[in-house]
């Protein structure tokens, strides 16, 4: 009797089996998922920090695989190598400024402030490009500005809302005319100091519809214009004996905390592609060699 019933339900069922099949299928695959995400959740479930949770794993289905070959990038138009104006050296070192800018560097983190700006001007830095290509998001360039109007007329710019990309503009670090140090972007994030840039053929597109800019890989810092520099004249009077201290005691913490090589600091004017962009004027490179030389950031 047992035979016979097996036999029928046989008869019954072999016309659908290409639909109950893959169905079944599924209703035991979806059991077990329901039995591991049950083992995830629920308490006393063992150690899972060596394996992902099916969730992170369903994440992941939607994610491109690390291994799938991104399409290239283009590349930025033609530019002039930038050639540093600072040289290596290790000798004849001023041992007196070499004990100033040391112990300022040793009070460099209760002497720098820190402001909050807008979430519009400034953002993550980012881990992929446009076209799925993997990046290194670690700073590796310095991008030296300059405010054209004063520090509080940049602050209140940079803590502006910006709907408009052309209009986001921040720095990660201010530097006063009186040596004043005021960090607006955490060096960790993306700050919008440079839009259509490159610097020695490298550059990061984010946005397909976009051109390229070093902000991905950069750290932007900008020195505080002095009055008789508040126009487009070509000079200035320059900067102060405090501000190059700050700024070579600011380089040299950076230089201590990601790869960046003196080779690697350059200037606003060098990086615009646009031809646009001038700052800073007048900046003197042979104040900067000696601070950084005492720093022994170039030995």
């Amino acid at each position: 009797m047992l035979s016979r019933n097996i036999r029928a339900l046989h008869h019954r069922i072999e016309p659908h089996r290409h639909w109950l099949l893959p169905l079944a299928a599924a209703l035991a695959l979806s059991a077990i998922g329901l039995g591991w995400l049950g083992r995830d959740l629920g308490a006393g479930g063992g150690d899972r920090s060596q394996r992902p949770s099916l969730l992170e794993q369903l994440r992941q289905l939607g994610r491109p695989s690390d291994s799938a070959p991104g399409v290239p990038a283009p590349a930025p138009p033609p530019q002039a190598a930038w050639r540093s104006p600072l040289r290596r050296q290790c000798q004849r070192l001023d041992r007196r400024l070499q004990q100033r800018l040391q112990a300022q560097l040793a009070s460099l983190p209760s002497r720098r402030s820190t402001i909050r700006i807008d979430p519009s001007n400034y953002g993550e830095r980012f881990r992929e490009d446009a076209f799925g290509n993997a990046l290194d998001p670690t700073p590796r360039l310095v991008v030296l500005h300059e405010t054209v109007y004063g520090m509080g007329s940049a602050i209140n710019t940079f803590r502006t809302p910006h709907a408009n990309d052309d209009d986001q503009v921040s720095y990660h670090i201010l530097i006063g005319e009186d040596g004043r140090i005021v960090q607006a972007v955490d060096p960790g994030e993306r700050a919008f100091g440079a839009g259509f840039s490159a610097f020695n053929g490298a550059w990061v597109v984010s946005n397909r519809a976009l051109a390229g800019s070093v902000n991905n890989f950069a750290l932007h810092l900008s020195l505080e214009t002095p009055l008789d520099g508040e126009d487009e004249g070509p000079a200035h009077s320059g900067y102060s004996p405090a501000q190059y201290d700050a700024l070579a005691v600011v380089l040299a913490d950076w230089m201590g905390r990601f790869p960046i090589p003196a080779t690697a600091i350059t200037t606003h004017r060098h990086v615009d592609l646009g031809g646009a962009r001038a700052d800073p004027r007048s900046f003197d490179w042979s104040a900067l060699q000696r601070r950084l030389a005492a720093l022994g950031k170039l030995c």
